[in-house]
């Protein structure tokens, strides 16, 4: 990456902190218990009652490690089962690091201000940092001094089988300025990419035996779901999909890869045969936004949605197709996982043996499928850390080490969860999900581990497994996980685009336009222009420039 900002001081700071990496310090988070600790790799205890690996690590004093996290913190018995867990863990990481984990949490009431505030307090409060480069301001953090640089060799150190696991190449997208402030959660597989879910049994029902494959094979579905089942609604939207929805004809229809957190409306990116070059298809591709603009009045002639869509605030669409109510939901692969499920919930399966559910995903036409970003998920060492070795010591056994991994993700086995004869996870009796489920309450995001997640049994892994290779053979890499876009002078721009695109793809993705679709595309691209998208356009374009070529 070129050298576009200045090194700040605190970032100085930090590479003083790693010359005395030797010495884990204290501070006001940590006391002196004189635990012995047992690393599980080459570690050896000393006579002191200390722990050394390649002879220049001490876990002599016991010390407190903050792990900060996004999420309200859990109360009740909740909180019991909580405090039950993390007894078990911190015994565990005494054990082996001599370190015990405490969570810090940022609730969710305006948590972003509540976050950076956090960390620009620099006080040593919190130690590991949970944060994320598309939503929790990973990169301005790193630019701003917040997180601790990362050094090859601390890591190698200090989170050895991190190190390991993460290729050179995932390691490089977590650098800012040419250095390492960001460790991956890299060896998870999610997807957050958007589509329609819908009922497959139904789709073959309509002639469609291979699914729903086009956006014109929805129409078809939709279509023959109002005249067999007039008593289910096709999709009963509460109006706000808007600008997914025109995101994903244009995922759909073209190759164009979206730049995240520009605006909520992704207007901005390149391609996939171009990834550098900066386009704006919705502004610039005038036949394919009329193209779409007809087939959502035609959606709405049909009765796909209720016709006071756009203020059908009450609206309960996911719930309703879990009962067989709708007959479609449009969000991303995830919630597919769960809704093509025979779970308790998911009574459609209960009612109808033959019922399944499908997920037309959008780009399925082109390919166009973009992993999301390593960095969605990524963890910090804060830069006013009084131990970040240590941090990073029981970062490693949190990702890697199993009876942490299981404790952190799961809870107390027998608890929180069990294991069934093939392996995978259920439930105990009496379980409920309120107080039991720790994995909603410790929100570890930033370090899963595919090679120890324990696969929920109530999922359909056949279907699932099926998507997710076609996904893999399809995928690349989202390629802007390291821009950080400077806004200051654009902003009141970029803001008024927003603002002018919204308005515009309520009306055209509901199809509640007046006059016909090639003057509500072409009002909007006026607006686009006047409000400034070219001038915007242009000055991403520089700093694209000057990051990539």
């Amino acid at each position: 990456m070129k050298k576009r900002f200045k090194r700040l001081g605190a970032m100085l700071l930090a590479g003083t902190m790693l010359l005395g990496a030797t010495a884990c310090g204290g501070g006001s988070n940590s006391s002196t218990t004189g635990n012995a600790a047992k690393s599980e790799d080459s570690a050896s205890t000393t006579e002191t009652g200390g722990t050394t690996s390649s002879g220049d690590i001490d876990t002599s004093e016991h010390v407190v490690i903050t792990y900060m996290v996004t999420g309200d913190k859990p109360d009740g018995k909740s909180a019991e089962r909580l405090d039950e867990m993390m007894e078990k863990l911190n015994a565990i990481l005494t054990e082996k690091v001599n370190a015990e984990l405490e969570i810090y949490y940022i609730g969710w009431t305006d948590y972003l201000s509540n976050y950076n505030l956090t960390l620009a307090q620099m006080d040593g409060s919190v130690d590991l940092v949970g944060t994320a480069s598309d939503w929790i301001d990973a990169w301005p953090n790193a630019k701003n001094g917040a997180f601790l640089e990362l050094s090859e060799d601390m890591l190698k150190t200090y989170a050895p089988k991190t190190w390991e696991s993460v290729s050179q190449d995932h390691w490089d997208l977590c650098k800012y300025n040419g250095s390492i402030y960001l460790i991956p959660e890299d060896n998870y597989a999610q997807w957050t990419n958007h589509g329609f879910i819908y009922r497959l049994d139904w789709a073959k029902e309509a002639g469609l035996t291979d699914g729903v494959k086009s956006w014109e094979d929805l129409t078809t579905y939709f279509k023959y779901v109002k005249e067999a089942y007039p008593d289910v609604i096709p999709w009963d939207s509460d109006g706000t999909q808007y600008a997914q929805m025109a995101n994903g004809w244009i995922t759909s229809h073209s190759n164009f890869v979206a730049i995240d957190g520009v605006c909520s409306g992704a207007l901005w990116g390149g391609t996939k045969d171009d990834l550098y070059t900066i386009t704006t298809p919705a502004y610039t591709d005038t036949d394919m936004m009329v193209e779409y603009a007809k087939l959502m009045k035609e959606w709405d002639n049909i009765g796909v949605w209720k016709t006071d869509v756009l203020n059908n605030t009450a609206s309960s669409n996911r719930d309703d197709y879990r009962i067989g109510r709708v007959a479609a939901e449009q969000h991303h692969t995830q919630t597919w996982t769960d809704l093509c499920s025979a779970t308790p919930s998911n009574t459609i399966y209960q009612d109808d043996p033959d019922a399944e559910s499908g997920f037309f995903y959008f780009g399925e036409e082109t390919g166009n499928v973009v992993a999301l970003s390593i960095t969605h998920g990524a963890m910090a060492v804060s830069a006013a850390s009084k131990n970040p070795e240590r941090a990073l010591m029981v970062y490693d056994l949190l990702r890697n080490d199993e009876e942490c991994y299981r404790l952190l993700c799961y809870g107390i086995e027998g608890v929180s969860y069990e294991i069934n004869d093939e392996g995978l996870r259920t439930t105990p009796e009496g379980y409920n999900s309120d107080t039991d489920n720790i994995n909603g309450m410790t929100n570890w995001w930033w370090g899963r581990n595919d090679d120890l997640e324990i696969r929920d049994a109530t999922r359909n892994w056949d279907a699932i497994d099926k998507l997710y290779s076609e996904y893999d053979s399809l995928k690349i890499d989202y390629p802007y996980g390291q821009f950080v876009p400077e806004v200051d002078d654009i902003q009141s721009k970029i803001d008024n685009i927003n603002e002018v695109y919204t308005n515009y793809t309520k009306q055209i993705s509901y199809g509640k336009y007046q006059g016909t679709a090639e003057e509500i595309v072409a009002e909007m691209q006026s607006a686009l222009k006047q409000a400034g998208i070219e001038e915007v356009t242009a000055a991403l374009q520089e700093q694209f420039d000057a990051l990539y070529k």
